[in-house]
This record gives C-alpha cells, sequence and structure tokens, in this order.
C-alpha cells in the first residue's frame, strides 16, 4: 500500500465524465490536492453508498480547494452509467488493465461477488507535488473512510 509521505505512483487511465477521456495523475496534480476514492465496483450497494456519500460532500471539498476521482475496475462505459444513475457531478477513472490498482497495492478478490483483481476500497489525497498526504485502506471493502477525516485531511 502506498502511505503518506511517498510520491503517488503515476498512471494514465480513460475518465468517464460524461465523455471518456485520458487522466494522467501529473497532468492533474496542479489541481490539488487531488482526492482519489479507489472502490471495487460500480453498482454494489457499499460502492454506490461510497461514491453517493462522496457527492453529498462534494461542495465541501470544493470549497478545501480538493478535486474528487473515483477510480476502479469498470469500464469508462459502466462508470459513465453509474455517474449518469446516482448524478455524481465528479469524474470516474477506469482502470480496467488493473495496473493502476496495482502499483497502489489495492488488487483483491471479492470471492462471494465473483469479483477479481478489483480494488480495495481506499482514499488518497496527493497534494500539488505528486507526495501523498493522506492514506487510508478498508480492512473490509464494505467499510467507508470517515469522510470528516477525510475532509480534515484535505484542509491540512
Amino acid at each position: 500500500m502506498v502511505s503518506v509521505g511517498d510520491d503517488a505512483p503515476e498512471f494514465t487511465n480513460k475518465v468517464a465524465n460524461g465523455d471518456v477521456e485520458e487522466f494522467t495523475l501529473s497532468e492533474r496534480v496542479e489541481e490539488g490536492p487531488l482526492v482519489l476514492a479507489f472502490f471495487p465496483g460500480a453498482f454494489t450497494p457499499p460502492c454506490t453508498n461510497e461514491m453517493t456519500s462522496f457527492e453529498e460532500h462534494i461542495d465541501e471539498f470544493e470549497a478545501a480547494g480538493a478535486s474528487v476521482y473515483g477510480l476502479s475496475a469498470d469500464s469508462p462505459f459502466s462508470l459513465n452509467a453509474f455517474r449518469d444513475e446516482y448524478d455524481l457531478s465528479f469524474p470516474l477513472v477506469s482502470n480496467m488493465s488493473r495496473e493502476t490498482i496495482q502499483s497502489y497495492g489495492l488488487e483483491i478478490d471479492v470471492e462471494e461477488l465473483g469479483l477479481h483483481g478489483v480494488a480495495n476500497r481506499a482514499v488518497y489525497v496527493v497534494d500539488e507535488d505528486g507526495e501523498v498526504t493522506y492514506a487510508w485502506e478498508a480492512d473490509n471493502p464494505e467499510n467507508e473512510p470517515d469522510y470528516d477525516e477525510l475532509l480534515d485531511a484535505v484542509d491540512a
């Protein structure tokens, strides 16, 4: 797992934000702080709860100057449908190759759902220099982050 103080691993993936375009971390860090919220899969109840919770707090993240991005192994087309279904205003990043998930040390299998090589639920805050200033990984992929703690980390 990537830890506080580490340089965030570089990646380029497709981003679903209504269209499908490229997302390259090093080109987005100037938006910092970036909140990278990894999740196992769109349309699953815990992931839906987490992403809609981020949406409920989006004004607070934006007021703190942060940009929120959800990341999963789902296709950009599935992620666009997920964004539309739940009126998510922030982009979702598709990592179908799972290379980014692996570089962050987050790859898990959720046997009961038949999901293999998906991202464990985790959140990182990356500053304008590309350094990780906050790192949280779920002990159980059904757990969600503490949004107040996360907002405090963004404000710090």
